[in-house]
């Protein structure tokens, strides 16, 4: 297919799914769900197109998944990361860790994988996505108490690292068997993404915003270029010195975001633009990549992980992760878990395997699908009910 007709047909599709927003916001479906609809029906051969391409897929929903992060730092204030880091950070790195074990262990004894493939399965949808828990808080006008609405989005914005490290090292384990990696590299390989993935961003984003402050462009529009500049420096100088690219992209945008003097108004609006346009070419690909009838011989095999995961992992995972704060309510506990939002995310990581020819990595992939699916229509709808029964809603 030549080039003009690709960009034709995803402009079309992008197109198609913006008009289907409104009515979707009416219904109350998330736009996840529209944009990956639009995909699945026009992708799979029905009209006489067939896209199948998992290395492209990959590298467009990972940097599309950047730009998420990266928007999601830019509209985080100080005062939320200081209300929410150390719940928060816990839940994204202790919680994914637990998420990932504790599922991985159940799910061994359920599907017919191995304990490293299962493990693999348990880090692909271990972390919480952001761009589902921003956009459905966003699409109810929700604000909780005890700033639960902060800490989840401070997790869903922050745990992606981790979950993403799992499963790079799991898929390495997998592909090249002879070449075993012990937990003392594991834990350097951690360490060394989050440092210089947080430097990196630090630094960039500090000699951004010093320099936009400093210079003061006449023109405002120039502003957001700059930045969209700033974020690709630190996101992919990060990932060249091996630091990890989600945390740099994100810590980058916090401190532009907050350091920012001027510009900020025209910065928002083309950068929340831009996050709409990742979603959208994101779910997009993504239900392009899928075929319907190879993902309906998978469905049932999806329900009872996704089952686990909701009602065993994930509880777990955050009543652990709470222990050290004694202080938080149980209700607002029993909410964040209950909320273990999937999004995007889960399926670009599975196309992480896929594409290296993990054993097993289609299914994978088909089952990943349907457990995001569950997570946005069980989850999704849950949120501002659970909300008002636990007495969390700032509306009551």
């Amino acid at each position: 297919m030549s080039t003009e007709l690709t960009m034709l047909g995803m402009a079309v599709l992008t197109a198609i799914g913006i008009l289907l927003h409104q009515p979707s916001k009416t219904l109350g479906l998330p736009s996840l769900l529209i944009f990956i609809g639009v995909g699945l029906l026009f992708g799979n051969g029905e009209f006489d197109f067939v896209y199948d391409d998992l290395e492209l897929t990959s590298f467009i929903g990972s940097l599309a998944l950047n730009v998420i992060v990266f928007v999601g730092g830019l509209n985080t204030s100080k005062s939320n990361i200081l209300v929410a880091y150390k719940e928060g950070g816990m839940l994204s790195t202790a919680g994914v860790l637990l998420t990932s074990g504790i599922l991985g262990g159940l799910l061994y004894f359920v599907l017919d994988f191995d304990l490293l493939t299962c493990m693999l399965f348990a880090a692909v949808v271990s972390s919480t996505d952001a761009a589902a828990v921003f956009s459905i808080l966003e699409s109810k006008k929700l604000k909780l108490k005890e700033s639960t609405d902060t800490v989840l989005e401070f997790e869903s914005a922050t745990n992606d690292p981790v979950a993403l490290l799992l499963v790079v090292i799991l898929t390495g384990l997998l592909v090249n068997t002879d070449q075993p990696i012990g937990a003392a590299e594991i834990g350097l390989e951690l360490a060394q993404q989050i440092i210089v993935g947080m430097v990196a961003g630090y630094l960039v984003g500090l000699c951004g915003v010093k320099l936009l402050n400093h210079i003061k462009l006449e023109e405002y529009g120039l502003i957001p270029v700059f930045i969209l500049a700033c974020f690709v420096i630190a996101a992919y100088g990060s990932d060249l010195l091996g630091g990890n690219i989600l945390i740099a992209s994100y810590v980058s945008g916090v401190v532009i975001g907050n350091g920012l003097l001027r510009g900020k108004e025209v910065s928002k609006h083309f950068f929340n633009s831009l996050s709409w346009l990742a979603q959208a070419l994101m779910f997009i690909i993504l239900g392009l990549q899928f075929f319907p009838k190879a993902l309906i011989s998978d469905v049932w095999v999806a329900i009872i992980p996704a089952l686990m995961l909701m009602f065993v992992a994930r509880p777990l995972a955050v009543f652990i992760s709470f222990l050290p704060f004694r202080t938080v309510s149980i209700k607002k506990k029993v909410f964040i878990s209950a909320i273990g939002l999937k999004g995007a995310t889960p399926i670009v990581f599975a196309l992480i395997p896929a594409a290296e020819g993990v054993p097993g990595a289609q299914q994978m992939m088909h089952m990943v699908f349907f457990i995001v699916l569950i997570s946005v229509i069980v989850q999704g709808w849950a949120i501002e009910p659970l909300s008002n029964k636990l007495g969390l809603n700032l509306k009551d």
